[in-house]
């Protein structure tokens, strides 16, 4: 019998792009692994296994001796989430961080005054008015030795192992070209500082490269310090959702509030929140009254007034009065846990325009490895350099070294999921929850937005407005009959039928054989008496209505029919009114282009009522959930890229079916479960902004792709000498080595830009 479990563990030792392509690979391999996969960008992997057949165990056997560990603590899909694992982590990168910047600290200032004194040297030569370096070379080569080697095996040592892993197992990563072009580069240099006769005998250049090691390196490293600097902050909005998680909450026992841990709070606990406390847990306010800064959870930023009835949720701040509430979720139910939950999953996901980036990143380093071995059998081999063999072989050695410096697919790798994660995260920030970073893409292709009428357009808090009875009937016992039906629903407009029933103190019935009819409404029997309260198409395909009984609805109500087996008893209006937002998001998806269609259970005349108030250009009514979906179908055959937004479940299919599914999170769960994007508050304009959000991110990351294959594109050729017969031109190891440390810093970097954009 399997036990298929998920999880998501960090990794150590991945430190680029083809680490965590040979990382998935491997674990992959391992008996009763389904599936994996790793991402750089927050080094962390994600497996499904099968916990029969293989654990954590078998799997680090697999990775450790290619260099990688995952790491035993779950961060995601553990039952008891540990809140501390999260700060543990935080904490053991930032140990690793300061590592790392103690040892640039070390060998940055080394590597300028080497890099300093190489340029000297090359100006005195240039330029007869500079002087020579004041020191004797062969102290100065002295010097550079003992420094060389102190920087290629103390802060190279993870260089080392990578070329040893390459050697042993044949996997290669950038560590692997970064060791193989210092490691090069020193022995080369070593064999000619000690044997320099051997070199005059074959007819060597004696030209030693310790200041290509040293400033490789301690560039490399350098880099590697900015970008995990950089990459930190990327998460800095899911840290900062983390960091609301409440530790402790006041629960009452007996007659006295006592502070417990939030793992020991139970569904039901009577809890007091304190002002300026945060609200650990999803409740109900039982008593008193306060204002709540929800800015963390929704991103709105004035307060709401919570008073006796009201939901909190969990994260939010109590600002000025005392609250009591009834805990109805805690621990992984909470909003909060599911926001985090949905915001680390988006983060660890892979948009389809980041498939290229892998595929080229996978083949990347044996491609480089092919080249930079070409590179020095060209220099040395091919027709046409015209120069002596001692020159052509050190210009190839010099060559080679720069290519396997220079290539970095670090900065493919990075290219897209720094920009989606900042992009996620800055959504979260403003009340958007995507669930993955394909969605986040897909978002600014959007041709099309679906909107749903009631609980969506409109407020989904009806009010029954008129009772017309065609029967004997009176108005008080068709709203007896009507409520007693819809008490079985949880329709917006089935709950203005209660709501008014219970206004009235009017007792409701027993309903036997209750029956919701989908789209339609509801049937069941009373009294032994079959009744329906359904839609006017519904009702008219059924009955005649009564010729003696006059009826006109207003525009922008809402009908429902009261029938029995034989006539139509009555019409029942209800009213729903616009959210405040509606016409202000309206206008701004106007204005990008888009158009826009309202699918409506309701009759035609209403939605086209809705539709021509909004402006919306096309208006569907009396609409099932099937036929929700085949308009989704159709509107995506036509080729349009399709958001649907909406808000209950008989939206659930449509909002699974097209290109985005938005929800409202004041709707159902089943609609928030199916869609791909969540809008916190229900706020229609978040729409918009999610869609103008898309388009940032995604020419951030068109942007780093472009730099990203441009730097390789161009600098692999320069640094193989290819433009030497044409204008003279060599790349030096040491400037290959800068290179590649700030091509991918300048990809973080420019993603990192996206958080001022997402500010405003």
């Amino acid at each position: 019998m399997e036990s298929n479990k998920k999880i998501t563990l960090k990794v150590k030792g991945m430190h680029c792009a083809s680490c965590a392509n040979v990382i998935a690979k491997s674990l992959s391999k391992v008996k009763g692994v389904s599936e994996a996969a790793s991402f750089y960008a927050t080094e962390e992997a994600v497996i499904s296994y099968d916990e029969s057949k293989t654990d954590l165990k078998v799997m680090n056997q697999k990775l450790k001796p290619l260099g990688y560990e995952l790491l035993e603590e779950e961060k995601i899909h553990a039952e008891n989430h540990d809140q501390n694992h999260g700060q543990n982590h935080d904490h053991d990168a930032m140990l690793d961080l300061q590592k790392e910047k103690e040892q640039v600290e070390f060998a940055l200032p080394i590597a300028l005054f080497v890099f300093v004194s190489m340029m000297w040297e090359l100006a005195s030569k240039s330029f007869k008015f500079i002087p020579v370096l004041p020191f004797p070379e062969s102290f100065w080569m002295s010097v550079q030795f003992i420094l060389a080697s102190i920087i290629f095996f103390v802060l190279g040592s993870g260089f080392i192992r990578a070329l040893v892993t390459f050697v042993r197992f044949g996997k290669a990563n950038m560590d692997t070209l970064v060791g193989l072009g210092t490691g090069a580069a020193y022995l080369y240099s070593v064999f000619g500082f000690f044997f320099p006769s051997l070199f005059s005998r074959f007819g060597l250049t004696n030209a030693l490269y310790f200041d290509v090691t040293i400033i490789v390196i301690s560039f490399v490293k350098f880099g590697k310090y900015l970008e995990a600097r950089s990459k930190m902050r990327t998460g800095e909005a899911l840290a900062s959702l983390v960091k609301l998680q409440v530790k402790t909450a006041l629960v009452k026992q007996g007659n006295d509030f006592v502070e417990l841990a939030i793992d020991q709070v139970k569904v039901g606990d009577l809890i007091k929140i304190k002002p300026g406390s945060s609200i650990p847990v999803d409740g109900l306010v039982t008593d008193g009254e306060s204002n709540i800064d929800e800015a963390m959870i929704t991103g709105e930023s004035l307060p709401l007034r919570k008073i006796k009835g009201d939901v909190v949720v969990a994260g939010t701040l109590n600002i000025d009065g005392v609250l009591f509430i009834k805990a109805q979720k805690i621990g992984s139910e909470t909003m909060l846990a599911k926001i985090v939950e949905m915001v680390k999953n988006a983060q660890n996901s892979k948009a389809p325009i980041e498939r290229l980036a892998d595929k080229v990143s996978s083949i990347f380093v044996p491609t480089v490895l092919i080249i930079a071995l070409l590179t020095l059998l060209a220099w040395v081999f091919l027709p046409g350099i015209n120069l002596p063999f001692s020159q052509s072989l050190a210009f190839g050695i010099s060559c080679m070294i720069a290519v396997l410096v220079i290539a970095c697919p670090c900065a493919l790798g990075l290219a897209t999921p720094t920009a989606m994660i900042v992009g996620v995260g800055g959504a979260a920030k403003k009340g958007i929850l995507i669930k993955n970073a394909e969605s986040l893409e897909q978002l600014h292709r959007v041709t099309t937005v679906v909107f749903d009428k009631t609980g969506t357009l409109t407020t989904g808090k009806p009010s029954l407005e008129r009772i017309v009875s065609f029967s004997d009937k009176t108005e008080e016992e068709v709203l007896a009959l009507a409520a007693a039906l819809e008490n079985h629903s949880e329709h917006p407009l089935a709950v203005a039928v209660v709501n008014k029933a219970k206004a009235q103190n009017i007792s409701l019935a027993k309903v036997e054989k209750f029956h919701n009819l989908a789209g339609e409404g509801v049937s069941g029997e009373i009294k032994n008496k079959t009744y329906w309260l359904v839609s006017e198409k519904f009702a008219l395909a059924k009955h005649t209505m009564p010729k003696e009984k006059e009826f006109i609805a207003n525009p922008g109500e809402s009908l429902l029919y009261l029938l029995d087996e034989k006539n139509i008893l009555a019409v029942i209006t209800v009213a729903d009114q616009l959210k405040e937002t509606t016409q202000e998001a309206i206008n701004k998806l106007k204005k990008l282009n888009i158009k826009l269609v309202m699918l409506s259970g309701d009759r035609q005349k209403t939605a086209e009522y809705f539709a021509k108030t909004l402006g919306i250009d096309e208006a569907i009514g009396e609409v099932k959930p099937e036929q929700k979906l085949a308009k989704i179908k159709e509107l995506k055959a036509k080729n349009e890229i399709v958001a649907m937004v909406g808000d209950g479940v008989n939206d659930a299919p449509a909002l699974a079916a097209a290109n985005v599914g938005i929800a409202m999170s004041t709707g159902t769960e089943v609609a928030m479960s199916t869609a791909q994007a969540t809008i916190l508050r229900g706020d229609l304009l978040k729409v918009e902004t999610a869609i103008e959000l898309s388009k940032s991110v995604m020419k951030v990351v068109r942007q780093n792709l472009f730099w990203a294959f441009a730097y390789n594109v161009i600098g692999i050729p320069l640094a193989a000498g290819a433009f030497y017969p044409f204008f003279g031109v060599l790349l030096n190891p040491a400037f290959a080595g800068m290179a590649m440390a700030f091509s991918s810093v300048s990809v973080v970097l420019n993603s990192l830009r996206l958080r001022v954009v997402l500010k405003n």
